[in-house]
């Protein structure tokens, strides 16, 4: 013990009556000082990281949440633009649009199905049609109160009758189930006109879908299949691996059509 107060007693001694030795000492004492601190700064820090952690991920959460808002606005506008150019002038003012998002989709199959997320509360029906932002996609044939399912034109139950646009003539579009970008323009009559590229729309003969909807261009003519009538390889203007948002066709006029179409024997039935 009395050796450590002859040494703090000499330190003192020497430190403090020798200039040189003094500045020796506050050096090092800021030095060490310097450690001190920084040590003290970096442990500080360390513990400061949980609250830092927290901060970052509460500001991620309230981006991601921002960007959902963003994404969801977008797909509104993205409808409206779509309810909007579906009507391109006043000869389809009879029809209206139901936009529905695709949640189930086949192509590989020989009978191929989409699945939509609108249903009969939504105001959907059997036998509406189908189509997106590029052309036909299919018909209405099963409704349930919050989906329904749509026979794909990749289906060949399904007939839709399309005729060569400017065209008077009328033909049978189905499905060859081969090549999910093709489909066959059947009974087209022989003395019909048409060239490499030319547009296929459909023909207003139904009230699933307006006259003039596209479907797809002209590929070649099929030879081999019916010797009476052009069979025309189609090449589809929708891609149907890639379908998201569709629009189905609300004819306004469908029941009355229905009604004056209807045979005599089954008006009197249904009075």
């Amino acid at each position: 013990m009395l050796l450590c107060v002859y040494v703090v007693v000499s330190c003192i001694l020497l430190f403090g009556s020798n200039p040189y030795q003094h500045s020796v000492y506050l050096t090092s004492a800021n030095s060490v000082t310097s450690g001190i601190y920084d040590m003290s700064d970096n442990v500080t820090s360390y513990f400061n990281l949980r609250d830092i952690n927290e901060d970052l991920q509460r500001r991620n959460t309230e981006l991601e949440l921002e960007a959902l808002r963003m994404r969801q606005r977008i797909q509104q506008l993205e409808e409206f633009e779509l309810a909007a150019s579906a009507v391109p002038d006043s000869s389809l003012m009879r029809y209206d649009f139901i936009i529905a998002h695709v949640i189930n989709n086949s192509i590989s199959r020989p009978h191929n199905y989409i699945t939509i997320n609108k249903g009969s509360l939504d105001g959907v029906k059997p036998e509406m049609g189908v189509v997106d932002q590029n052309g036909v996609i299919g018909k209405v044939n099963v409704v349930g109160p919050h989906a329904s399912r749509v026979i794909s034109l990749l289906n060949d139950y399904l007939r839709i009758s399309c005729k060569v646009k400017n065209s008077a003539q009328i033909g049978s579009l189905v499905w060859d189930g081969q090549d999910s970008r093709y489909a066959l323009l059947l009974e087209l009559p022989k003395h019909a006109t048409f060239s490499k590229g030319d547009t296929i729309v459909t023909s207003g003969y139904s009230t699933a879908f307006p006259e003039g909807v596209p479907v797809g261009v002209v590929e070649s003519e099929m030879r081999d299949y019916d010797e009476n009538f052009f069979t025309l390889k189609v090449k589809l203007l929708s891609d149907f691996s890639k379908l998201s948002t569709v629009r189905l066709v609300v004819d306004n006029m469908a029941e009355e059509i229905r009604q004056v179409e209807m045979d005599p024997d089954e008006q009197n039935a249904k009075k």
